[in-house]
């Protein structure tokens, strides 16, 4: 069982997701801020990332670190998230990275 996970952990595509872009005003993040998905492990190198941008796109990353081939699935080709915030639109892209990045 734990050989199945590990093996299941290293087949997972590693991503970056960076704020790229502000549509109103956001106190607390600004175009620039990232954080890194490795295995099930999500990284911050500067340390703090919004609550609600992370809310927005943490349901998808699961499925963006797997191969997806359903030829009439959204998901393949959606690589940017909108944080709810009213005010201060936080858009967040994902992206797949090179394990050594």
């Amino acid at each position: 069982m734990l050989s199945h996970l590990h093996n299941l952990v290293k087949r997972l595509k590693d991503l970056k997701v960076e704020a790229v872009k502000i549509n109103g005003v956001c106190d607390t993040m600004k175009v620039g801020d990232y954080f890194i998905v490795r295995g099930g492990k999500l990284s911050v190198p500067d340390g703090t990332f919004c609550y609600w941008a992370l809310n927005a796109v943490l349901p998808l990353l699961p499925a963006k670190q797997r191969k997806l081939d359903e030829p009439e699935d959204w998901m393949p080709t959606t690589w940017h998230v909108q944080c709810p915030d009213p005010k201060g639109q936080v858009i967040l892209e994902i992206s797949e990275i090179n394990s050594s990045e």
